[in-house]
This record gives structure tokens, C-alpha cells and sequence, in this order.
């Protein structure tokens, strides 16, 4: 499939790819740039966080605990381009504690991955995370 931009679906999924390219580049102004101002986020079996400085601060805790790059990203879109979904494997290391999860030794994991997205004015308003908790800590955990 050619993916001329001229579509809503196309240009929803130009958009998620270009989050996550910014995202393995460690690019996180980028990131930024491609959210709404009032960016909902869902954490992973967590709570809602709204805005980007809330975001900001996420990526921040983030970027001190983990590692990562996402690798086989797929994405779908649907076709009024306001709903979006991923699908990826996270390849990670855990470089740092992060608040009641286990230890950090610099454990590697490889995780599966999923996100949902709601699309708005050509930014991202909406970003919910999921993968399995409890694989990831039987991983780091070893």
C-alpha cells in the first residue's frame, strides 16, 4: 500500500510512525511536538495522566529507569483517521529502580506490546499504553 498522506487513515498512521520514530531516536521534543497540549495519557495498569507536562515528566521517569527501542511496529488506523492502534516488541534494559517494581541489575527484556490512540487536529490526544506486567517482572526478576 502507497500511503499518499491525502487520507485520514494514511495520515493517522503517519503520525503514530513518526511518534514512535521519535521515540526510538530518543527524540522526546519530537515527541512532544506530535501531542495535543491536553494529552490524555493511560499508564499502563495505571492511572490517567492530562497534559504534556504531565507526559514530560512520565518520559522523564521513564528515560532514568529503562532502555528501549520498539521493533515490529504495526499500525492500524480507522478510517475517519481519529482512532489508532499499535502493535510492537519492546527490547529493553532496566538501568535504574523504578517505585515497587524489583531491582534494577541492568536486566534485558523483550516484551510484547500494544497502544491506543485517539487522533485530533493532526496531534495525538490520547495515548493508552498496555503490555503484561507480570511477564516483564518474571523477566527482570531471573
Amino acid at each position: 500500500m502507497i500511503v499518499d498522506g491525502n487520507r485520514q487513515a494514511d495520515r493517522a498512521i503517519e503520525l503514530v510512525l513518526a511518534y514512535y520514530a521519535a521515540f526510538n531516536r530518543g527524540d522526546r521534543p519530537a515527541m512532544l511536538d506530535l501531542l495535543a497540549d491536553d494529552v490524555a495519557h493511560d499508564v499502563n495498569q495505571g492511572g490517567r495522566e492530562t497534559g504534556k507536562a504531565a507526559f514530560t515528566a512520565f518520559l522523564g521517569r521513564m528515560d532514568r529507569s529503562y532502555r528501549e527501542q520498539l521493533r515490529d511496529i504495526v499500525v492500524m488506523a480507522n478510517q475517519a483517521g481519529d482512532r489508532v492502534a499499535a502493535e510492537y516488541v519492546v527490547h529493553g534494559q532496566y538501568l535504574a529502580d523504578d517505585t515497587g517494581l524489583p531491582p534494577a541489575r541492568g536486566q534485558k527484556y523483550v516484551l510484547p506490546g500494544g497502544a491506543f490512540f485517539d487522533i485530533r487536529d493532526g496531534r495525538i490526544a490520547r495515548v493508552t499504553n498496555y503490555y503484561n506486567l507480570e511477564d516483564w517482572i518474571a523477566q527482570v526478576s531471573k
